[in-house]
């Protein structure tokens, strides 16, 4: 499937662990959050994850850090479309960083996908369902679109930073190595 690992090794799942530990930290404990926005970083691990592990693992340990997140700091109601949009968020970071180099394509391609369908389509439609708000009301929309036109430019210098950072090459080769 995709090229991906069907089951995971301890060194991975630990791994695993602490990118999921890394995203339930900076989105619960350390991102800033209203009830209809959320302002955090836990796209900087899920980005890590999708270049060790793919889309299907990074979406399913997204999962996990949404489970995490919400058994341990409940800001609102559970609702399963925002752990939906946890999978599909972590499966696009997967999809555009599994196996690739961080380059100033994929990142502005991967904000503008994780933007685009979580952020202004899937997550308005949560909201709007979940506090019986219209889907056109500004409570919804004015925040979110000064999030976006602020957000997009920061995450995508922050995501092809990481590019030039992250040792990318010598952890893919320690875990083929490993396995």
């Amino acid at each position: 499937m995709l090229g991906m690992k069907k089951h995971l090794d301890a060194r991975s799942i630990t791994t695993m662990a602490l990118l999921i530990a890394m995203m339930v930290t900076l989105s619960r404990l350390l991102g800033i959050e209203t009830q209809f926005l959320k302002v955090s970083f836990t796209f900087i691990p899920e980005i890590i994850m999708g270049m060790l592990f793919g889309p299907f693992w990074t979406g399913i340990g997204s999962v996990i850090a949404d489970f995490i997140g919400m058994s341990l700091f409940a800001k609102a109601p559970f609702f399963i479309g925002f752990t939906i949009n946890a999978f599909l968020e972590g499966a696009i970071y997967g999809y555009f960083f599994y196996k690739k180099e961080i380059t100033w394509k994929n990142s502005i391609q991967s904000v503008l996908v994780t933007t685009i369908v979580i952020n202004l389509i899937l997550t308005p439609l949560w909201l709007a369902m979940m506090y019986h708000v219209p889907l056109n009301s500004w409570v919804i929309w004015a925040p979110r679109l000064i999030k976006t036109v602020i957000w997009i430019p920061i995450q995508a210098i922050i995501t092809y930073f990481l590019g030039g950072v992250l040792p990318y090459k010598r952890w893919v080769a320690n875990f083929k190595r490993a396995h």
